[in-house]
């Protein structure tokens, strides 16, 4: 509540903004750097001995197999990174006020925890030709294309900063997942080693 001279204006006082507040965007043939501030986040973990009704009624409902290693996959209007045994980060665009943890609920009831993840981190992308030399100086994984592909996923850390990184396409493009009060370490790193 906002409170002025007699009175009572009604307020949330909240206005949705990344957590990437001076991120230096780019876009070079070489390098581009950008933020993703348009998903819906939510972790799944399945509840013991569920995971097998689990992964059914994920497949039902999007048409995509739960990874059971360090991978991603898409399906109806979704994404799933393997996120640890039985322990996944699901996607989505966030449009239409789309919220990936209220939809997810009825869908997984008695068979998985849900937990929303959408302002709990923050999404830096970084891609084309140079992306694996930048990531390199920093990121202590195999970026080679015969052992990080497309749809690779990875939880490591980056300078010292734990992230999910994953491989979105050949091009490369890399997008890595932070805590949002680490979004801006993680943003000055990337910015040092361009």
């Amino acid at each position: 509540m906002i409170l002025t001279e007699g009175n009572c204006v009604a307020s949330q006082g909240l206005a949705e903004r990344s957590a990437f507040t001076h991120v230096k965007q780019m876009a070079t043939p070489d390098l581009s750097i950008s933020v993703n501030d348009a998903m819906t986040l939510a972790s799944l973990a399945a509840a013991k001995g569920k995971r097998e009704a689990l992964a059914a009624a994920i497949q039902e409902k999007y048409g995509v197999t739960l990874p059971s290693t360090p991978q991603r996959v898409e399906g109806n209007g979704i994404a799933v990174l393997w996120a640890g045994p039985d322990q996944w980060l699901v996607m989505a665009e966030r449009t239409n006020g789309r919220d990936l943890e209220i939809e997810l609920k009825p869908v997984v009831a008695g068979l998985a925890a849900v937990t929303d993840q959408t302002d709990a981190r923050a999404i830096l992308r970084i891609s084309g030709p140079r992306a694996r030399e930048v990531l390199a100086k920093g990121v202590p994984i195999d970026l080679h294309p015969r052992v990080f592909a497309p749809g690779s996923v990875a939880i490591t850390h980056a300078s010292h900063i734990g992230v999910i990184m994953w491989q979105l396409d050949a091009a490369p493009t890399y997008e890595l997942a932070v805590f949002r009060s680490f979004a801006q370490s993680l943003a000055d790193w990337v910015e040092e080693s361009v």
